[in-house]
């Protein structure tokens, strides 16, 4: 719900349980008053106090007034070189080279129904649960309209923000930065949590105080990457799991990011995010509009769990477009870590053959199939199968997958180009490439240039010609390294730094029309794992592959960092061979599958080269994610424990939301002589109601939650339990 109210010109966003208040102050700057737990309608600009502030200089509105100045008030959308000396939102440079943005009040709008913008992703809904709040603020000197955009979904605690620039002047404006969110908050006192790591251990939560200056996480590597993800928390020092306000704001976007929260001279706090300004610049001629990628806030007033599941709610239900939405996802087994480069079709058979005698659903044949592709040097960009492997192509190895009673998916990575390939030497220029410079490798292949049309429906073209050949239900779209040497040979000089954008709009561009063609097809997203897990990526990839690495205890730490922001669902999470490949660790077959079950799941190995026992294990697991798997994928997801700490084990529980069903996951650690008697506290059940836990008697759920579950004693390293909990009537 949002409401105006003309005496005091604010405008108040409600959600289910939080309330955020803007208002125009009479030199026309738009303020930020409040962000937090609901309240009641009200009149909060008695919270924005003025005084004469040495060195923070006062806007020609203000008049004799020394009391007001952009450097010390709190800002919906802060401004650049007129006063604010602390982080922008806006650059721009005009024609004279100046530099500066200043924003004026001019209108404001609600209206039913949610914000479009074109060519990104967004959160999405019926016209009659969202509302939409629009802002218009104006830079009389640029001749440019900066529409702030807020999108409310009430019954879901969220906030959608976003930022349409115009250039309604009669000369260009350049854009040198444009950010999606500014968030200015009276106090300093919080910490920030970021989400960090590298190729094969990512999202790791990291958590600290902020101080005086600037802290930011972001990437300029052309992805949102493994390094840093677009998502931050900000938080009441001592806020927990249960406990606390937090704030936690998502980019949907996939490219260069930028998070930045600024702690000021007057100990308040702004956060700022958006398009990373290094490498941006975007040049608007009249009547032209840029739209900015769009964020989403939740504010939690209890505790970083309750902040998971508010976006957990949203992102499964308005913000994936899953063709599968309600229905339980095929269990896949994917060829790669059994074959690599080195199949036939008789080798896949034999797996697949395993793999339906095992319950599974999918095969996926993943990277070899096309060009000449024996080894990763080669290939990339002629996406047409190789018959020299696979005699007969795909019209005749995906029917024999599905006579054996299994659906047929296939790896592709389309936005890359291997300098041995008939593509390159055919169009060097459609690569990124510096003229002058040499191109420097990643994985021994250079990156398309994906912001121009004819490269895109060149790749687009072929990759139809193939999905069209065969069955194919599931498309895993990879894509394995950073972008460097980015320029583009269709941009003048001056709009070079546009092609960083285009690239990810031409990557969402081409995953629409690929849904647009192909409704039938579920696909996965993947970029060297998790290098590209992303709000952006899940509007068109309603699962994303979630590391490279498939360790099991690895695993633990990425997708519970994974899962601050993003739902279970979205994870892919396999069960692969031991000694693992990343690290030579061994763990037993039922641990991994319990840390893969969190998960959209799947096997990685070759089920061929099983032994009877672990056929059996596999068989045991594929049943008991079948029967739960709606409380697995659709639970209220709990974090019991932080594998990040030193700990006896990592637990973390699902349950239904009417709180009649749970399943309790535990992994312990590296065994001990000795070991004491442990007690696991649950969370989320009905206080009042009674479960039956796995042939361990009935308990309340009070004493389950406040008392505790005794966890069984086990022997041996890494070792793994679930319980099952049921409500019983008395």
């Amino acid at each position: 719900m949002i409401v105006y109210h003309e005496p005091s010109r604010t405008y108040t966003l409600h959600t289910k349980h939080t309330t955020y208040q803007l208002a125009v102050h009479p030199t026309g700057v738009v303020q930020h008053v409040y962000y937090g737990p609901r309240l009641r309608d009200c009149d909060l600009t008695g919270l924005l106090r003025y005084a004469d502030r040495g060195f923070s200089p006062n806007p020609e509105e203000a008049g004799a007034d020394r009391t007001f100045s952009l450097d010390t008030t709190p800002q919906e959308y802060s401004t650049c070189g007129v006063g604010d000396f602390r982080l922008p939102s806006i650059e721009f440079e005009l024609t004279c080279g100046s530099r500066t943005a200043d924003l004026r009040y001019a209108r404001g709008q609600i209206r039913r129904g949610k914000y479009a913008l074109e060519g990104l992703p967004a959160f999405y809904g019926g016209e009659e649960e969202w509302e939409t709040l629009s802002v218009v603020l104006r830079d009389d000197a640029a001749q440019a309209e900066v529409e702030l955009l807020y999108g409310v979904l009430e019954e879901y605690d969220l906030i959608t923000r976003s930022v349409l620039v115009r250039n309604a002047g009669q000369g260009p404006v350049r854009l040198c930065r444009c950010a999606s969110l500014c968030l200015d908050l009276p106090r300093s006192d919080l910490d920030m949590v970021t989400f960090n790591g590298a190729h094969m251990m990512e999202r790791c939560p990291s958590r600290a105080p902020l101080r005086p200056g600037i802290q930011s996480a972001g990437s300029v590597r052309g992805a949102s990457s493994h390094q840093h993800n677009p998502f931050v928390i900000l938080c009441d020092r001592e806020a927990n799991e249960d406990y606390g306000l937090c704030y936690g704001a998502m980019l949907l976007y996939s490219g260069n990011f930028q998070a930045a929260v600024e702690t000021g001279q007057f100990e308040n706090a702004r956060l700022v995010m958006g398009v990373n300004p290094c490498h941006f610049t975007w040049t608007l001629e009249p009547g032209e509009v840029f739209s900015a990628p769009e964020a989403a806030m939740v504010c939690s007033e209890a505790g970083l769990g309750e902040m998971s599941r508010r976006f957990h709610r949203a992102i499964r239900d308005r913000l994936v477009r899953d063709r599968l939405r309600g229905r339980r996802k095929p269990v896949l087994v994917n060829n790669w870590e059994a074959t690599y480069f080195d199949f036939d079709p008789e080798k896949l058979l034999a797996i697949a053959r395993e793999a339906a005698a095992l319950g599974v659903e999918l095969f996926v044949l993943d990277d070899g199939w096309f060009g000449k592709r024996d080894d990763d040097n080669s290939g990339l960009g002629d996406w047409q199968v190789n018959t020299d492997k696979l005699p007969g192509g795909l019209e005749a190895l995906a029917p024999a997958i599905n006579d054996l009673g299994l659906s047929f998916g296939l790896w592709v990575e389309p936005e890359m180009v291997s300098e041995d390939s008939d593509l390159y030497r055919a169009h060097p220029d459609w690569a990124l490439q510096v003229p002058g410079r040499t191109p420097a490798r990643g994985r021994n292949q250079l990156v398309l240039d994906f912001s121009r049309r004819e490269i895109r429906d060149h790749i687009y073209a072929q990759l139809h010609r193939v999905l069209s050949s065969a069955p194919v239900t599931y498309v895993k779209w990879d894509m394995n390294r950073s972008l460097s040497g980015v320029w583009s040979a269709a941009l003048p000089p001056q709009r070079q730094g546009e092609v960083y954008h285009r690239c990810v709009l031409g990557v969402y561009e081409m995953l629409e029309r690929l849904r647009t063609d192909f409704p039938e097809i579920l696909v996965e997203g993947c970029c060297g794992g998790g290098g590209r897990f992303d709000g952006g990526m899940l509007y068109y990839t309603p699962q994303i592959w979630c590391s490279d690495n498939t360790d099991a205890i690895d695993r633990l730490r990425i997708q519970y960092g994974t899962s601050f922001c993003y739902p279970v669902c979205t994870m892919g999470a396999h069960v692969s061979a031991v000694p693992n490949e990343q690290n030579g660790r061994v763990t037993p077959l039922e641990t991994r599958g319990i840390a893969a079950m969190s998960g959209a799941f799947g096997y990685e190995l070759d089920l061929s080269k099983c032994t009877p026992e672990e056929k059996a294990c596999i068989r045991r697991q594929i049943e008991t994610y079948k029967a739960r798997w709606e409380l697995l994928q659709l639970g209220d997801y709990y974090r019991l424990t932080d594998p990040f700490r030193e700990g006896p084990y990592t637990a973390w529980e699902q349950v239904s939301p009417d709180r009649r069903e749970a399943l309790v996951s535990v992994v312990f650690g590296g065994a001990r002589a000795v070991s004491p008697f442990r007690v696991l506290k649950l969370k989320g059940l009905d206080p009042g109601a009674r479960y039956q836990v796995d042939g361990a008697g009935c308990w309340g759920g009070d004493a389950l939650m406040y008392a505790g579950f005794p966890l069984p004693a086990v022997k041996g390293d890494y070792q793994a339990v679930q319980l099952h909990l049921t409500a019983v009537d008395d």
